[in-house]
């Protein structure tokens, strides 16, 4: 799964006209879900999401979570996210996970992120959506499930 965050002011998500998702501060959670991907590493990137600290303090630094600028997350599935670029002109998404299974994994990451205490508002899966956003620094972050870091087993 790849999630692309960008701290925003404010966005919102429409769907023919009308709006189904819109937050204030916090971030525009845009998620692409690969084929083998699970429920696993849907949970794993909430909760890196949950607490990454990229909100000002008072000194101007990233040392803020969502929690503590009292953030919301709207949360948009994006399939482009998977595209793979490295042959020809038009990007392959044959690495995509089909509807039937990114629609529950997408579902997941919001239900991980509110499960934390996160306000979270959702895209329509499958839509042909309208995101507005105000980024706001602008920040923005790649976060890839296949990067982070696995938990230790005890011994």
């Amino acid at each position: 799964m790849r999630v692309v965050l960008q701290r925003v002011t404010g966005a919102s998500v429409s769907v023919d006209g009308e709006t189904v998702g819109a937050i204030g501060t916090g971030f525009l959670a845009l998620v692409g879900v690969a084929q083998g991907d699970g429920e696993a590493q849907a949970a794993a990137l909430a909760a890196k999401v949950a607490v990454l600290r990229v909100f000002d303090d008072q000194a101007g630094q990233f040392n803020l979570a969502l929690d503590d600028v009292g953030g919301a997350v709207l949360v948009v599935s994006q399939f482009t996210l998977i595209a793979d670029l490295r042959k020809g002109r038009r990007p392959s998404f044959v690495r995509a996970a089909r509807p039937e299974q990114a629609a529950p994994l997408v579902e997941h990451f919001a239900s991980q992120l509110a499960g934390l205490g996160i306000e979270v508002e959702r895209g329509r899966f499958g839509a042909h959506m309208t995101v507005e956003l105000a980024n706001d620094g602008p920040v923005t972050i790649v976060i890839d499930s296949a990067e982070l870091e696995t938990p230790r087993r005890q011994a």
